[in-house]
């Protein structure tokens, strides 16, 4: 993998932080970059995904669905009962 190098201002509140916490984890603070950029951006693609189930279940169940699930639910209990 190739890496590129960057630069960023950062206020030194923030940067004296990542610094403290890159020695505490003993790493360099480059890497420290890194994996904070990683969970950020994993935590965004999470967030798009869970966006995306929602808009799929944001709707009610049509009639047919719900006759088609209650079938089921007495299909089901009928098979397994008896058997706890």
């Amino acid at each position: 993998m190739s890496t590129i190098k960057t630069a960023i201002s950062l206020e030194k509140t923030l940067f004296d932080q990542a610094d403290s916490l890159a020695q505490e984890m003993n790493v360099p603070r480059s890497h420290l970059f890194v994996l904070a950029l990683e969970e950020f951006i994993q935590r965004h693609n999470n967030k798009i995904i869970l966006e995306q189930i929602n808009l799929v279940y944001q709707d009610e169940p049509s009639s047919e669905e719900k006759t088609y699930l209650k079938n089921m639910a007495t299909k089901h209990r009928k098979i397994v009962q008896g058997q706890w």
